[in-house]
């Protein structure tokens, strides 16, 4: 996903002059050390659900004042440092916005993605 022409499309959409002060993203990447034990991760491999993915954004789209949540789950395996999860949250207020980009990104997790560690031996 390109962050800025996603933006761009979602800025053509019809209303988004009139109900969107604020866009929110977040741009998940692969860390270089375990989040459990802080061992080194050569690599990770990432098994989203992509209908679950759609349906939590759909969700989270009837929120007040929330214009649109768009989220790509990557899937694969990815090494240190590569972009994993992009998610963007376009509406009215910093206090509408903020917390849907939270709740998106912690249902996205927690419901539609499977991922396995590797970790360097060393």
């Amino acid at each position: 996903m390109d962050i800025s022409q996603a933006i761009a499309e979602l800025k053509k959409r019809p209303g988004f002059t009139e109900k969107v002060g604020m866009v929110l993203v977040h741009n998940g990447v692969v860390r270089g050390r375990s989040r459990g034990t802080g061992a080194p991760v050569e690599r990770l491999e990432v098994r989203p659900d992509q209908d679950k993915v759609a349906a939590v954004c759909r969700e989270m789209e009837e929120r007040p004042g929330i214009f649109a949540v768009t989220a790509h789950a990557k899937s694969g395996v990815f090494e240190p440092g590569d972009d994993l999860l992009f998610i963007i949250v376009a509406g009215d207020i910093r206090e509408n916005v903020a917390p849907t980009l939270v709740d998106t990104l912690n249902r996205i997790k927690a419901e539609a993605i499977g991922k396995t560690e590797h970790l360097s031996v060393s």
